[in-house]
């Protein structure tokens, strides 16, 4: 099995641990104050993406942040996700937003997660603007000072 393979599945199946540790998500309406303050917290961090502002989108994830961007080899650490960033928002007319419709916090309260949709508007190669749509799932850590920081951040078209 080739490293990168085991890699992949590593990082797979920690990501579904956590998942599964912190447990079925529960719609937004009935989210605990700690999940509510976690889905305004990326509700915070899509205001922030509408600025357009890579620095500014890159200070929600931890220095060791795992970034898994669509068509793209995953990106790891602070300075590699501002840079997906900054290829997102190098089309002037690009512009991306997102929603929280799930979040959790685990008993423990050191990890959480939010997923949901977001959508992604940019010129294509013809000119013309295109629209996606598609889903999100980012795994949250509490940090030594009680903030929360992205530690996975996922996301993939809903296109076929």
């Amino acid at each position: 099995m080739s490293k990168n393979l085991r890699s992949w599945i590593g990082i797979t199946l920690g990501v579904a641990a956590v998942v599964c540790a912190v447990a079925v998500s529960a719609p937004a309406g009935e989210m605990d104050a700690a999940a509510k303050a976690l889905a305004k917290l990326d509700e915070d961090w899509s205001k922030a993406a509408a600025t357009r502002d890579a620095e500014k989108v890159a200070a929600f994830y931890a220095e060791d942040v795992v970034v898994y961007p669509p068509g793209m080899p995953a990106a790891v650490g602070k300075a590699a996700a501002t840079t997906i960033w900054k290829v997102v928002f190098f089309d002037p007319s690009a512009s991306i937003s997102w929603k929280s419709t799930h979040a959790e916090v685990s008993k423990s309260g050191e990890l959480g997660f939010t997923s949901g949709t977001y959508e992604l508007s940019y010129k294509g190669d013809d000119g013309k603007v295109v629209s996606e749509k598609g889903k999100s799932l980012c795994i949250w850590k509490k940090q030594a000072d009680g903030s929360w920081k992205a530690i996975h951040d996922m996301w993939n078209t809903n296109a076929k």
